[in-house]
């Protein structure tokens, strides 16, 4: 039997913070102002949200357990506070512009997912620490085939005050992120609603 039959679907799969529909329309409508480089392809409002655990590509079998997670998760909504944009990586050619989050209770929600996930053994952490942030705008390659991103004329600049307010997130949901060659379409598979 060959390898491939004996591997079964996957999935690839990531568990995120939702924000409030309030804070995603105020990003949205601030990004139609700032984000308006041909070089940017802005982040559609229904993918604004912070990654907290990307899981990669994961057996399809592993979904039901990974829902069960994060419908046990028992953090409450943590306070969020974005902050103005800022380009990853630095320099000329960024590959993203995201909105960085200040959350001490995202962190903790985090860390408590990651904990959780770890033991079930479907995640793997990251050496690099957790960086809370909103991804707005992804860098067009600069031709086809090209890993290299345009250079970007015009960046984002700072939110408008409203957006800079904490706020509480809203739940927490486990995607399936399906690659298209406009990008990533995420699908919602598990939620729980934050007290």
């Amino acid at each position: 039997m060959s390898k491939e039959r004996l591997k079964s679907p996957r999935a690839r799969l990531f568990v995120a913070l939702d924000l409030p529909e309030a804070v995603r329309a105020g990003i949205v409508a601030w990004g139609r102002r700032e984000m308006a480089d041909p070089a940017l392809r802005v982040v559609p409002p229904e993918s604004l949200h912070v990654t907290l655990a990307f899981l990669g590509y994961l057996p399809e079998k592993e979904i039901a357990p990974l829902g069960e997670i994060v419908t046990g998760l028992r953090s409450p909504a943590p306070e969020v506070r974005l902050g103005d944009p800022v380009a990853k990586p630095g320099g000329r050619h960024p590959r993203l512009f995201a909105l960085p989050v200040d959350s001490p209770g995202t962190i903790e929600l985090q860390a408590e997912l990651e904990e959780k996930l770890v033991a079930a053994r479907l995640y793997k952490p990251e050496k690099r620490p957790f960086w809370p942030h909103v991804t707005v705008a992804r860098v067009k390659p600069e031709g086809k085939g090209s890993k290299r991103p345009r250079a970007v004329a015009k960046r984002p600049e700072g939110l408008p005050k409203d957006l800079l307010q904490p706020t509480r997130a809203v739940r927490t949901r486990l995607y399936r992120s399906e690659l298209k060659p406009s990008g990533a379409e995420y699908r919602p598979l598990a939620q729980v609603k934050l007290r």
